[in-house]
């Protein structure tokens, strides 16, 4: 079952061999025995419930939607969500509660898709790890399985105080998707905050042409870079989800104007004739102060206690750059390198160059101590060091594993395609997927081997 594709999976609800209602609950059974992954920071049972059994009667009526009817989903918590809260991991949405859904998300509510919850990321999306928000770090599923044990843990003793990062900033959405408590998720992309954590975790990781999807309620942390991002376990399954998030929204005056025509990838892929580049450089409401002795003290008080450090540097920088004195030194100039990496593309794609090639991550997932020896924004500058500047062009790119590392730890491609021809990067996307044989991941192995970890007579380390 938790190799099935979504259509696959509607095809089984059609046939009886599982009820959306069953799954929901299979689901939600297993994001109990996963929360030590802290993949969640909420996690809405009742809601997914009702809307399971909305999709099972309308299964029943033969009134199906479509293929995302009665499907688990998950999105990262830095979409609006109406009546469900919505932090980004920071103090300063605490209890903040929209009163609409981001676009992408109300076109998934509409097609059926059952939410089981908002997933966790580094705060503000401002991170590479996902281990920055207040809610706590979220921890690679692929740290507890059977292939790492073998592969790693023999050199020395592995302590749950040193557990394998998911990547980020959208680590929750890839370990919700990875750890099989849903089957798809969103999250989203700036400089590789879907592809990055995508890799890690051994899953499909899809960036979008700016302008195909809706950023209206992703609260934004670069509005010129941000693309609300779509993670699956399959090629296929990116295609499936694409078809019902992409097109025109009169609500966000940077979509495309032209409908969208949803599509299906074919099983029979002809790649002879194609030509692949592989880059020389490669190689509301919220947190309230109590100091209040003026308003700018009490302003003053309330970043510093809402945001953390990397939040308010860069919050500091950004604030420098667009100085009047600073404007022509900085963004201008700035946005002239931006056009030049634009147009470097172009020159490249104009080459004859069908798909650009590259690794997505430097390595595979660090584990939590080896990944804190940098700062976060050092961090984060050598993560997105292959994936940035396709938000940069404004360019569609996906990630697919390939192996496992000798430490048994995915890895993972990044292909990378020409504007508006996301059909045909997916396309060849799933050609290259065809020839892989990715291991899935053992769930309850994952759970044995944690629990081992955690029998009363082991010392485990805080952190």
């Amino acid at each position: 079952m938790w190799g099935w594709t979504l259509r696959e999976i509607t095809r089984a609800f059609q046939e009886g061999r599982i009820s959306p209602t069953e799954l929901c609950q299979r689901c939600l059974s297993l994001i109990r025995k996963t929360a030590f992954l802290n993949a969640y920071i909420t996690v809405t049972e009742e809601l997914a419930m009702q809307q399971a059994t909305a999709a099972e009667q309308r299964l029943q009526r033969g009134k199906c939607f479509g293929p995302l009817d009665g499907v688990p989903i998950a999105v990262k918590d830095n979409f609006s969500t109406a009546g469900i809260e919505t932090t980004c991991a920071s103090n300063m949405l605490k209890g903040y509660i929209p009163p609409f859904n981001a676009t992408v998300v109300q076109r998934l509510l509409d097609q059926g898709a059952v939410l089981m919850g908002k997933t966790n990321l580094d705060e503000f999306a401002m991170g590479s790890g996902s281990i920055d928000g207040i809610f706590g770090p979220v921890r690679n599923p692929w740290g507890y399985s059977e292939q790492y044990r073998e592969r790693f843990a023999h050199d020395q003793k592995l302590e749950d105080s040193n557990w394998v990062i998911a990547g980020g900033s959208s680590g929750g959405s890839a370990v919700a998707v990875a750890s099989q408590t849903c089957f798809a998720s969103l999250g989203s992309d700036t400089g590789g905050s879907t592809r990055n954590p995508a890799a890690h975790c051994g899953i499909v990781g899809f960036k979008s042409s700016y302008g195909l999807l809706s950023r209206h309620g992703l609260i934004p942390l670069v509005n010129s870079m941000d693309v609300p991002g779509i993670m699956t376990r399959c090629v296929d399954d990116i295609s499936t989800v694409l078809g019902t998030l992409a097109g025109h929204d009169p609500k966000d005056s940077t979509t495309i104007q032209d409908p969208f025509e949803p599509f299906e990838l074919p099983d029979e892929i002809d790649v002879r004739n194609l030509n692949v580049g592989i880059p020389k450089i490669f190689l509301f409401k919220g947190h309230r102060s109590e100091i209040e002795s003026s308003t700018e003290a009490l302003y003053a008080a309330t970043r510093h206690e809402g945001f953390n450090d990397a939040v308010r540097g860069r919050i500091l920088a950004g604030n420098y750059f667009l100085l009047k004195q600073n404007y022509d030194n900085f963004f201008v100039k700035a946005q002239k390198v931006r056009r030049l990496i634009a147009n470097d593309f172009l020159k490249v794609f104009g080459s004859g160059i069908d798909v650009l090639l590259t690794p997505t991550t430097l390595s595979d997932a660090f584990t939590y101590h080896e990944f804190i020896k940098e700062d976060n924004r050092t961090r984060s500058a050598q993560e997105d060091i292959f994936t940035q500047s396709v938000n940069l062009a404004g360019l569609p790119a996906v990630t697919v594993p390939t192996a496992l590392s000798e430490r048994g730890l995915p890895l993972s491609i990044q292909f990378i395609g020409r504007a508006f021809c996301d059909k045909q990067l997916l396309t060849i996307a799933k050609w290259f997927e065809q020839q892989m044989n990715f291991p899935h991941i053992n769930i309850q192995g994952l759970l044995n081997h944690y629990n081992e970890l955690h029998k009363p007579h082991n010392s485990v380390g805080a952190i």
